[in-house]
């Protein structure tokens, strides 16, 4: 023991105490399994988002595959010896062999664009939201300039 000023100074220190460390076990002890909860949380989201990308392609998979039938159906209705119908059952069953189960529907017509004979088909079907179902319908139209008339 040390004195100075009429006080005694102490050496002693505390060197290892137990206190401290049950308080750090103890806070230790709540934080376990966070990092499972953490992941689980960070899974989902990856997995919902990663599903909504996978239903964005599939929707525009359908919305370009109505568009080349209807173009093609336009250029089956424009040969010189085909009407609009004929088209239109083409573009049908273009897109019955491409889409499957989705039901699709069309119309085909004649119209005149700046004096000039188009054939054009419309072909329409519901957009898939969830798998193949879906709200709403998107409509698509294809056209060509039909052989032999202007």
């Amino acid at each position: 023991m040390w004195r100075c000023c009429g006080r005694s100074l102490s050496l002693r220190y505390r060197t290892s105490s137990t206190r401290p460390l049950n308080r750090l076990r103890a806070t230790r002890g709540n934080d376990q399994g966070s990092a499972l909860v953490e992941f689980l949380g960070v899974a989902i989201m990856v997995v919902i988002i990663g599903l909504a990308l996978i239903q964005l392609v599939f929707a525009l998979h359908v919305r370009n595959t109505l568009q080349s039938t209807a173009s093609a159906g336009a250029q089956h209705a424009a040969l010189a010896d085909r009407s609009p119908a004929d088209g239109a059952a083409r573009a049908i069953d273009l897109a019955q062999q491409s889409l499957g189960s989705i039901s699709v529907e069309a119309e085909g017509r004649e119209e005149s664009i700046s004096g000039v004979s188009v054939a054009s088909v419309t072909v329409s079907a519901p957009v898939p939201l969830v798998g193949m179902w879906g709200a709403g319908r998107i409509a698509v139209t294809g056209r060509a300039i039909e052989e032999g008339r202007t």
